[in-house]
């Protein structure tokens, strides 16, 4: 009896364990693997189309902020440009803003030329004949802004010109004569410079110092009957008359530029109309103290009144 009970005890507790643990790992799989193809595919599609064009239209936000802050850089560099050119330009130079020019040059800034010391100014109240005492080629006026230097007058390095160079200005058969006024009317020397302007005008500017002012003004070489290389006659240049007359009853002038009359003897010809050839020739004469000063332009078609005249007071002001 106790044999019986002994074995079959073992055998009753062995029993109901083993099937117990050997379902669970069955039971795990079936669960785990039956839910799997029905929820796993469904929310990706879904999320995949929403989200993908999104960075594209970030992008070209991005590119259009930055053309549109270009082209506002650009604007505001532009503008900037645009109002300190406004500011800096001569009015003449602004479009809609332009004042018609008057034909004037553009000469240097000009100043009386030093003296030595303890000498008079040539029209001081104790300089009664006049004479000028500063350098003669500092008293020769400059060449305008744009010009360049004319080689036919014949100026040496000091500005010097032999008298024989300054007597090919006249016609041939009027040298001989004029050179041996030269020599015996005490001139001393001649200082010149000569310029052509992008207009084709030729300048030629003479000045001649003699030993008083009384031979100056014996000088026949520096008038209405001076016979100028290929000039046919000189008549008075009306435009010029009128001016001076103008200015001996008032302050004004009828062309630019203010001239004081004082103490210099100005008289200005033209070449008489019809021009004989294609070229006009304007002379001006100045007279002052010990100096004779001549100016002569010659153009095709005509000389231009304007820049003749102010070149005719700019060097009496300096003579001055």
């Amino acid at each position: 009896m106790s044999s019986e009970q002994t074995t079959t005890g073992p055998e009753t507790e062995a029993v109901p364990t083993a099937p117990e643990a050997a379902p669970a790992p069955t039971a795990a799989p079936t669960a785990a693997t039956t839910p799997a193809p029905q929820t796993a595919p469904e929310p990706r599609p879904a999320a995949a189309p929403e989200t993908a064009p999104a960075p594209p239209k970030d992008r070209r936000a991005l590119r259009a902020a930055l053309r549109w802050g270009a082209a506002v850089a650009v604007f505001a560099a532009v503008g900037a440009g645009v109002a300190y050119g406004l500011t800096v330009a001569e009015r003449t130079d602004l479009p809609g803003l332009a004042t018609e020019g008057d034909g004037r040059w553009a000469y240097p800034k000009l100043s009386q030329p030093a003296l030595p010391a303890g000498a008079p100014l040539a029209h001081g109240p104790d300089n009664k004949d006049g004479t000028h005492y500063a350098p003669l080629t500092a008293l020769l006026l400059p060449a305008p802004a744009g010009a360049k230097a004319d080689s036919a007058v014949k100026a040496d390095k000091d500005g010097l010109v032999p008298v024989d160079s300054f007597l090919e200005e006249y016609a041939p058969e009027a040298r001989e004569k004029l050179k041996n006024s030269l020599t015996w009317d005490g001139l001393r020397q001649i200082a010149g410079r000569g310029w052509t302007t992008p207009d084709g005008t030729r300048t030629h500017v003479y000045l001649l110092r003699f030993h008083a002012s009384g031979f100056a003004d014996a000088f026949k070489g520096c008038d209405s009957n001076a016979q100028f290389a290929g000039v046919s006659a000189l008549d008075l240049d009306d435009v010029w008359s009128k001016a001076k007359n103008t200015q001996m009853n008032s302050t004004a002038l009828d062309f630019p530029g203010a001239a004081n009359f004082d103490g210099t003897d100005l008289s200005v010809y033209q070449e008489m109309k019809p021009v004989s050839g294609e070229e006009q020739t304007k002379v001006g004469c100045l007279r002052t103290g010990d100096v004779l000063g001549v100016v002569l332009q010659t153009r095709k078609g005509e000389v231009a009144p304007v820049p003749f005249h102010q070149t005719v007071i700019l060097q009496s002001q300096l003579l001055g």
